[in-house]
């Protein structure tokens, strides 16, 4: 049975919001999809875990009440609960997409594992699709590392961490992304004891390095963060999990017990499944997808976005990413290149992580001429009342045009904040005057970026 569409989409996630504006446009559109409806984010990603992390977040605050002078204490988690709620939320989306999709003329929805067996000829079970344009979707997930013992013992990744039934009274991560450190701080802050293995130096390797580092340090003092670590054997005894850790700057081995253990060392792409090349898609070296800046492959008609291309693996720059396929999808002889600038990233752990463009390291590597400049959020009025002592911004201004080239901050409400420097490097000339220009309310935790700003504009003038 061979069935042909206009455009064939792979994945539901942010691949779905394409599907549905194709078929409104006129177009015969299929869509696939193997696991739940909605993609990684609805069902094993950024909701789920953000809703638990909120219970985190919450509980952390009732536990470091005393230091207000508030006493708190008895604080009991009805871990069950909580975890059957956030379930039953993302598992009633997805049934309602799944619904919509099942008795929707167009799109149409195929149930199962696309995988390419010709020029853009796809077989999902015993159906094989053909499509005019493509559109790849696809996803990632969990990476394995190569462990011995690993497999033989079994483990969690966040798919299932996510899903526990029970609260494992201690915990071992093996890995420092912010998968890692987001796990970490909702076990952790709930009763487990958890313990982060991490090869590198330091935790969130990817961010500014001031900020990678002080955020450690202050991680390590809630939970016990092996550095420049790697698991060399894992073996389970008796409902336990012990896995022996070799450290890359000490000559000795240390063994941790634990009741669970979580894998979160990154992702890998979904192509291997897909087999994309053989529609002669070619793959990165670690399997991504390759494309150019219209989102588009190096075979006419297919294009991919989101996780399974390897760009940013964040939700809405995914999402930013759809609404330019679409675009270049309908009217492939006008395509519009993306525009990426100031996409940004927030970690939700304690303390809470954003950035947005440049890293100093970056901005140094590319030789610009720029000033940093800083701003603690203790020495604010607001950052006084909630007694945030490690919380700090970071600004860095190109010196000549006083362009914002990146913001950094660690602290209370890190994710929010940025989004003042967002705004003003998208907005008319992206200048730090979009920023020490604008009254902020007093005493607002804003005042902290101004201020940051401030002290930026200071270095400029010197």
């Amino acid at each position: 049975m061979v069935e042909k569409f206009d455009l064939v989409v792979i994945g539901s996630g942010s691949g779905l919001d394409v599907a549905n504006e194709a078929a409104r446009n006129g177009l015969k559109v299929a869509i696939i999809e193997s696991g739940p409806l909605g993609g990684t984010c609805l069902n094993r990603g950024c909701i789920p875990s953000k809703m638990l992390l909120h219970v985190a977040d919450l509980v952390e605050t009732m536990r470091s009440s005393r230091k207000f002078s508030v006493n708190a204490d008895n604080i009991s988690v009805d871990f069950p609960k909580i975890v059957k709620e956030v379930s039953a939320f993302v598992d009633d989306e997805s049934d309602g997409i799944e619904k919509y999709l099942s008795t929707a003329k167009n799109p149409t929805l195929f149930r199962g594992i696309a995988e390419f067996r010709g020029h853009k000829e796809l077989m999902v079970g015993n159906t094989l699709i053909r499509g005019g344009k493509i559109l790849i979707a696809a996803g990632a997930r969990p990476k394995i590392p190569d462990i011995p013992g690993l497999i033989e013992a079994g483990y969690l990744t966040s798919t299932e961490a996510l899903r526990l039934s029970s609260l494992p009274d201690s915990l071992t991560i093996i890995g420092g992304g912010y998968i890692a450190v987001e796990l970490a701080h909702f076990f952790g802050s709930i009763g487990s004891k958890v313990y982060l293995i991490q090869r590198s130096d330091r935790l969130l390797t990817r961010e500014d390095e001031e900020i990678s580092r002080n955020f450690t340090v202050e991680f390590a003092k809630k939970h016990t963060v092996l550095l420049s670590s790697e698991p060399e054997m894992i073996t389970k005894k008796g409902g336990f999990y012990h896995v022996k850790v070799k450290s890359s700057v000490e000559d000795n081995n240390t063994t941790i017990v634990t009741k669970e253990l979580l894998i979160a060392v990154g992702v890998t792409p979904n192509t291997d499944i897909l087999m994309p090349e053989r529609t002669g898609v070619k793959l990165g070296e670690s399997g991504f997808i390759i494309v150019d800046e219209y989102l588009e492959t190096n075979v006419k008609g297919i294009f991919s976005l989101g996780d399974v291309i390897g760009s940013y693996k964040l939700k809405h720059s995914a999402n930013l990413e759809a609404q330019y396929s679409y675009y270049n999808i309908i009217d492939s002889d006008n395509k519009i290149p993306v525009n990426y600038n100031a996409i940004p990233h927030a970690v939700f752990t304690s303390p809470q992580i954003a950035g947005v463009g440049l890293s100093e390291q970056k901005a140094k590597a590319m030789k610009l001429d720029f000033v940093v400049g800083k701003y603690r959020y203790i020495d604010t009025g607001m950052g006084m009342a909630l007694k945030d002592e490690s919380g700090f911004v970071k600004i860095l201004i190109e010196k000549t045009s006083h362009k914002i080239l990146g913001c950094h901050i660690m602290g209370t409400d890190a994710s929010t904040l940025l989004h003042e420097v967002v705004v003003a490097m998208n907005a008319g000339n992206g200048n730090l005057e979009n920023i020490t220009g604008t009254v902020h309310v007093h005493p607002a935790l804003s005042e902290v970026v101004l201020r940051a700003g401030l002290s930026a504009r200071e270095g400029l003038q010197h």
